[in-house]
Formats: structure tokens, sequence, C-alpha cells
């Protein structure tokens, strides 16, 4: 499973890159033959106050893709919030597909 994060308009510290870390190698126990992973974590409007952390998750399998994104105001609750409706759509397409 090859991971790749990638942060936009914003250096990530180690605390949060472990979180996602982690939180992904959870995936192998959903889906066996994840080919790769990839995480977009962007700083939105910056020019305004409002500072939204957005999260973009995207699984490949093979023959489909998986993308999820989530925001709200702290990087782990975005990448959590995601992460939890990948899951969802990973065991959803799991149910139709005979094994």
């Amino acid at each position: 499973m090859n991971i790749q994060i990638q942060t936009v308009h914003f250096d990530a510290d180690s605390k949060l890159i472990d979180h996602v870390n982690k939180k992904l190698e959870k995936l192998k126990t959903f889906h066996d033959s994840i080919v790769g992973v990839e995480v977009y974590l962007k700083l939105d409007n910056i020019v305004h106050q409002v500072k939204d952390k957005i999260a973009e998750i995207k699984v490949q399998i093979p023959k489909h893709t998986f993308f999820v994104k989530h925001e709200s105001k702290i990087f782990e609750e975005s990448f959590d919030e995601a992460f939890d409706a990948l899951v969802g759509q990973i065991k959803k397409r799991k149910e139709k597909i005979p094994a």
C-alpha cells in the first residue's frame, strides 16, 4: 500500500502526520487489496479570518477509487470524519461485491 500525504498552504507537524499514518494503517483491516492512498490536508480561506482545515482522502483499489472530503476547524477532526466516511464507503462496496 503506497501512502502519500500532501499539505497545502502549511507545513504539518509530526504529531499530525503520525495521527494520519496510524489511522491509515487500519485501512488494511477493511480491504486487503488497497493499491494506494493519497491524503491532502489543506488550509483554506487564508485571506479571511476563518481558517478551515480540509482533509481529502483518495483510496485506490483495483477497478475502483474512493474519495472523501471533510472540513472543520481542526485537522485531526477533519481527517477523522473523512476517514470514518471512507471506511463506510469501503464496507458498503465490499458488501456489494462477492469475494
